[in-house]
């Protein structure tokens, strides 16, 4: 294939991401001393990557279609700010042909492939056919252009179920249904077409045969525009919710020498054949027998190139930007060596127990486990806030270590003490999944790892009786004196006691805090008397009971002769506090609440903050129990909603392309007589 695309020095780079990615290049774009460049959204002005360049320029409002994803609007930024090259990052424009080809039209360098590259690997089927032209196995399915549903249904026959709808363009598990049986493949048609259309403006669609419980294992390219071509081993992203990655390890469990030859060869020559030019990642699936099969190229820098970087001890984007400039690789294969293990996780805003609900909101306490021998690459900030208008990722965290087991055991420390309060993340999960019996063994791991493991959606953890207890000192002792040292001073004898509630879930507990004198100095009784049939009453006393900093985030207690260290930030409508490896939120409820939507009640309300994609019914329309109603978009991931029972659309408050808040009220649904 022939490649045309600026190859030359530069000597300022302009960076099209934000967040962690952007930040993460813009690290070695000024190691390497080249000038740095900026962009961001108005919702991004105050962002970490906006302060880490040399200058910044604003590209638009929040929503990515008018800022990250306008392709005018970064050319004329680096025009503006003198950049002669653009590093693309990942998600966004990175895998975007059109922008490709426009920094080369502009005269800029693209730090990437050839737009001809992208546009040959951007499309699942046109990319398959390539592949099986150049000798790469691929799992037998139908990429052809007729797009009926009557031709997928007779094609999926002819393939056999269980079957896999795909989007053509695009990745990351978007536009992808796994389907069991003929009758649901309709269904799978409809959602994965919508979520396509939205995520890559192609509603185009392929279908592939299921492959049994398999691994993911992707193989590492680099390539220059000198012929040099290799491969850095593979990464293994079996550990997947909802056909997204969620651990990733280097090298693979499942793969040894022999195979690690096979498919780095296989993926070296697809890359020659291509004459592709820069990082890149051969995808393929990996069944028991040790078959593999390709499932996509990804034609830029990926999430979990950390843990290659780990074992090779090679800087990936420098190497990007080397051969953007038109230099040669400095090793040929026999010189990548791969050291010991690396494991990465990625830390998500979400609501696990509800299904991995994107989650957007203040950011009371960050406490990343700066203190861990692992790399953290984040731009959170305490006091900050998670927008519902980019992805749901807010850190990746990876660990090194001389085998597997080192690794595992570094980051699974690594996670239970990385602290985010103020909005649901899956930090509790991702210790969970780190420290799965199957998953510490590794060769039992497959893409089914979380569903068989862990269930689908995970079940929520419950708050031991200490956590409780805790959890209703702390939120008494966030309005409580201290003393200079920061030790918790009682309240007058006249004041007693303080009570209050406390919620979690469906359980609450009605506590009363009663100071006393004790040898220790001031005890703190905490009793919570559970409101629910199922618990019983808890009782503990605290000592030395302490705040350790001004800002009251950290406190410390003893009890029962064990002293421990809560980090915990109180709101006006509840208290959160980080305990035993986990974040826990409980709503401190009034004595006297307005009752709210009680479950049955037909009441549909938004499961998070999100926009209104879709609506399926009209007021006084009949709807039968599970019938879709509305469809939300939030965090580039779409969220259906359906209905509790069968029964009569009486209220619609929701309307396509508005917004909705979580909790607000959608629609109301009026159940049929009896």
């Amino acid at each position: 294939m022939r490649v045309n695309k600026n190859i030359r020095p530069f000597h300022t780079v302009l960076v099209a991401n934000r967040g962690e990615i952007a930040l993460r290049v813009l690290r070695t774009v000024r190691r390497m001393g080249y000038g740095s460049v900026a962009v961001y959204s108005e919702a991004d002005r105050h962002s970490p990557h906006v302060g880490a360049a040399d200058r910044a320029v604003c590209i638009g409002p929040a929503a990515p279609a008018q800022s990250y994803l306008n392709i005018d609007a970064i050319i004329a930024a680096a025009r503006l700010a003198g950049a002669d090259a653009v590093h693309p990052g990942y998600g966004f424009l990175s895998e975007n042909d059109a922008f490709a080809d426009a920094v080369d039209a502009a005269g800029l360098v693209f730090i990437g492939p050839s737009g001809d590259n992208i546009r040959a690997m951007g499309n699942k089927a046109g990319a398959k056919r390539l592949m099986q032209a150049a000798g790469m196995p691929c799992i037998p399915g139908y990429e052809d252009q007729d797009q009926s549903d009557e031709t997928f249904v007779r094609e999926a026959e002819r393939i056999g179920f269980p079957i896999m709808c795909k989007a053509a363009a695009g990745g990351g598990g978007r536009g992808m249904r796994l389907v069991q049986q003929a009758s649901d493949l309709p269904a799978a048609l409809a959602s994965a077409r919508s979520e396509a259309r939205t995520a890559f403006g192609s509603a185009e669609l392929i279908l592939e045969r299921a492959v049994v419980a398999p691994r993911h294992v992707e193989i590492q390219l680099l390539a220059d525009s000198h012929g040099h071509v290799v491969h850095l081993g593979e990464r293994d992203c079996s550990v997947q919710r909802r056909h997204q990655k969620v651990i990733e390890e280097a090298p693979s469990p499942a793969v040894d020498a022999a195979l690690r030859q096979r498919m780095g060869e296989a993926a070296v020559h697809s890359a020659r054949t291509l004459g592709y030019i820069g990082a890149g990642t051969m995808e393929f699936l990996l069944d028991a027998e040790g078959h593999f099969y390709f499932m996509e190229m990804n034609t830029r820098l990926q999430v979990e190139h950390a843990v290659t970087e780990a074992i090779t001890g090679l800087d990936l984007v420098e190497w990007q930007l080397r051969v953007a400039a038109g230099e040669a690789l400095a090793f040929a294969q026999q010189d990548i060596q791969l050291q010991g293990h690396a494991i990465e996780v990625r830390l998500t805003a979400e609501d696990v127990p509800a299904g991995f609900l994107p989650q957007t909101g203040p950011v009371l306490r960050w406490r990343p486990p700066v203190e861990h021998d692992v790399r953290i690459d984040s731009t959170l900030v305490e006091g900050g806030e998670v927008s519902p208008h980019y992805d749901s990722m807010v850190a990746k965290l990876v660990a090194h270590g001389r085998d597997r087991e080192e690794a595992r055991r570094k980051l699974l420390s690594a996670v239970r003490h990385c602290v985010l309060l103020g909005l649901p993340s899956n930090q509790g999960f991702l210790a969970d999944g780190l420290s799965d019996t199957v998953f510490v063994q590794g060769t039992g791991v497959h893409t089914g790892f979380v569903a068989e493991r862990m269930g689908l959606p995970p079940a929520a953890p419950v708050p031991s009786t200490r956590t409780v207890a805790l959890a209703a000192l702390a939120a008494q002792a966030a309005t409580l004196p201290c003393d200079a040292q920061g030790h918790l001073q009682a309240p007058t004898l006249a004041q007693g006691q303080a009570m209050g509630l406390l919620q979690w879930g469906e359980q609450r507990w009605q506590y009363r805090i009663q100071p006393t004198a004790s040898a220790q100095g001031t005890a703190w009784q905490v009793q919570c008397t559970p409101q629910h049939a199922e618990s019983e009453p808890i009782s503990l006393s605290f000592t030395h009971v302490q705040w350790l900093d001004s800002a009251r985030s950290t406190l410390a207690v003893e009890c029962q002769g064990l002293r421990e260290q809560i980090c915990t930030a109180r709101t006006d409508s509840g208290v959160h506090l980080f305990h035993a490896g986990r974040a826990w939120t409980f709503e401190c409820p009034p004595t006297h609440r307005a009752a709210g939507p009680e479950a049955g009640s037909g009441a549909v309300l938004a499961p998070l903050t999100a926009r209104v994609l879709q609506v399926m019914v009209t007021p006084g329309q009949t709807v039968q129990a599970g019938e879709r109603l509305l469809v939300l978009e939030a965090m580039k991931m779409e969220h259906t909603l359906t209905a509790p029972f069968t029964g009569v659309v009486r209220e619609l408050l929701a309307q396509a392309g508005g917004q909705a808040l979580k909790g607000a009220l959608l629609l109301q649904i009026e159940a049929e007589a009896a």
